[in-house]
């Protein structure tokens, strides 16, 4: 046998035996979707840590305007109830600015730093990197969430008194699906509409706390304003948490709870679905005609 052949032939049997090892398996489906969650929250667990300051600003911020709020109401002599709306609603808005901020900004941001065509050109799933960056986000806003709720009941007095912790579980897992499908439905309006989405976004997020009752019960809005803001999901999410955590929380309710469960698990569905639609949309569009905006300049 000529040399070059057989040094031909056992190279080949390296490389077979090199793409039929473990280390060279091609994962596709569920294990690809689960992988690139977890290499993309892996990042983001790291830089926590990194950055530890980050974690007394996320903490000591947010109970600067909820102890505003408890004052204003102590002032006006409002229901002791006000006090443990406004430690939720504080605790809750961490899930809205990471939703915000880590998710609906994120595919924008990626853009501008010039990563967006590597995870277009990536095998993985569009959904699976925006899940991953959010859950990995979710350290700090679960910290920040507890740290508030946990600071504003010693400082304030507050007590819970829980009905049903299995509607409670339900409707906090239901209003995150819900919330973080939402985000990557704004994930890709951020993309396709550019610079304008993120100015509206800026401009929208005060009169959003406002409308979906971060601070009071949505209850107190014209029924039409409170019906059009429970399309965050939050809105629905808080109003049936306090419901159920607190005693008479239920005479400050919108709507009955078992409703607000129902129209939760719907807009779980619907924003989910919508999600991979137009994410889809936006990968044909970038593979398809090389270009990953609506505009067409």
């Amino acid at each position: 046998m000529n040399p070059r052949n057989a040094k031909f032939i056992s190279r080949e049997g390296e490389i077979n035996l090199a793409v039929q090892s473990k280390y060279s398996r091609k994962d596709i489906g569920w294990r690809l979707f689960l992988k690139t969650i977890i290499a993309r929250a892996y990042p983001r667990l790291i830089g926590q840590q990194r950055e530890v300051s980050w974690l007394v600003f996320d903490v000591v911020m947010p109970m600067l305007g909820v102890i505003a709020y408890v004052l204003v109401y102590r002032a006006l002599n409002a229901p002791e109830e006000y006090i443990g709306f406004v430690v939720m609603g504080g605790a809750m808005t961490a899930f809205w600015m990471n939703v915000l901020w880590s998710m609906s900004s994120q595919l924008y941001w990626e853009k501008e730093q010039g990563n967006l065509a590597l995870y277009i050109m990536a095998p993985n799933s569009m959904m699976a990197i925006l899940l991953g960056m959010a859950l990995g986000g979710m350290l700090a806003t679960a910290m920040r969430a507890v740290a508030v709720t946990l600071l504003g009941s010693f400082m304030f007095g507050v007590t819970y008194e829980v009905t049903s912790y299995l509607q409670l579980l339900s409707v906090f897992m239901l209003a995150m699906v819900a919330l973080y499908g939402l985000g990557m439905m704004m994930a890709s309006a951020f993309l396709l509409f550019g610079r304008e989405a993120w100015h509206m976004a800026n401009l929208a997020q005060d009169p959003l706390f406002l409308a979906s009752g971060f601070y009071f019960p949505i209850k107190t809005l014209p029924f039409c304003v409170a019906a059009g803001a429970s399309i965050i999901p939050l809105t629905l999410g808080m109003d049936a948490m306090r419901q159920l955590v607190f005693p008479s929380g239920f005479k400050f309710g919108f709507l009955n709870v078992q409703l607000e469960i129902l129209l939760l698990a719907i807009l779980s569905v619907v924003f989910v679905a919508t999600a991979k639609v137009l994410l889809a949309y936006v990968e044909k569009i970038a593979v398809r005609e090389g270009r990953i905006t609506e505009s067409r300049r």
